[in-house]
């Protein structure tokens, strides 16, 4: 399609992104012209224009507004990371002419929120105090996508397994295992022995289902005779488990280095119990399709540096 390539490469405008991310969070030529604070003619010449350089329908016209077509949601997939990219390479020109060295949007996981991440960009703005850090905690499901559309540069946390192996680029961190806990006060804290058939007859917080650590966990209890709890509750939410942990005789499997950040803190007991591998090392993953940026080298080499053999131990701040 020549018209089609030559129209993108002379003629396609920032301002052609803004406009197919607004009509597609709108859906209304006469909203999106307001709130552009143009004219509703102004925007449909425009539609007009950019469909017929292309020569594609991005948009179909309803009597509630404007749908987008398949091309439409392709382009306005990829007008969305474009901005994004745009976005980004403003802040780190701004950051550059300021003295400062560019910014970072950091997705993370429950297992790097507590301690490595923390501790990381300690060390991150000891060094270099310019630099700026977002920083959005979330599940997997929650961060991948926003990675993949270029809102994120990196997440922290347990490595995904198999989710978009193509698209994305992973270094381990830790290896890190996966420990029992209860509260302090639950009759099997600070037992020197356990079997597994001791914990029969206490409620679990489970993670839920389709989540990184449900269906391992499950294997575990059938390896060892353990139905399924009926008494229980399902969260990823570490505080909500601390919490409920504190106030129940429940039980639970958290990351080995959560588990003890919080045994620091007299807050959760770790029960002597042996746990196989259950799910992959903590790490940082990134864009394949974005190359990694100074700012954001520079975060995931102090995260080696704290994930270090000997430099990492839950409840060390410095």
């Amino acid at each position: 399609m020549p018209q089609l390539d030559v129209y993108v490469r002379t003629s396609f405008k920032p301002r052609h992104l803004q406009l197919l991310v607004a009509l597609d969070e709108i859906r209304n030529l006469g909203k999106v012209a307001a709130s552009i604070n143009v004219s509703q003619p102004a925007v449909s010449k425009a539609l007009g224009e950019l469909e017929r350089g292309l020569g594609l329908k991005l948009f179909e016209r309803t009597a509630r507004g404007v749908v987008p077509t398949t091309y439409g949601e392709c382009l306005i997939r990829h007008a969305r990371v474009m901005l994004s990219e745009l976005a980004q390479a403003r802040d780190e020109l701004r950051g550059l002419a300021s003295g400062s060295s560019g910014s970072i949007r950091v997705g993370v996981l429950a297992t790097a929120a507590l301690e490595l991440l923390p501790h990381a960009m300690a060390v991150l703005k000891s060094h270099r105090p310019g630099i700026s850090v977002l920083v959005l905690e979330g599940t997997v499901e929650t961060l991948l996508p926003e990675l993949l559309l270029g809102n994120l540069d990196l997440i922290v946390g347990r490595l995904p397994d198999g989710q978009g192996a193509q698209e994305l680029g992973e270094k381990t961190l830790m290896e890190e295992g996966v420990s029992v806990v209860v509260g302090r006060h639950h009759p099997l804290a600070g037992r020197k022995r356990l079997r597994w058939s001791d914990l029969k007859p206490y409620p679990w917080v489970l993670p839920p289902v389709n989540t990184l650590l449900r269906e391992p966990l499950e294997r575990v209890f059938e390896v060892h005779g353990i139905a399924m709890p009926a008494n229980r509750i399902e969260t990823l939410s570490v505080h909500v488990i601390r919490a409920y942990l504190h106030y129940t005789d429940a039980i639970a499997a958290l990351a080995a280095d959560v588990s003890r950040y919080y045994e620091s803190l007299g807050l959760l007991a770790v029960l002597p119990l042996e746990m196989p591998r259950l799910v992959r090392p903590v790490g940082v993953v990134w864009s394949r399709h974005r190359p990694i940026a100074p700012a954001t080298q520079a975060l995931i080499e102090c995260l080696e540096e704290v994930a270090r053999p000997g430099k990492f131990s839950a409840g060390e701040t410095k």
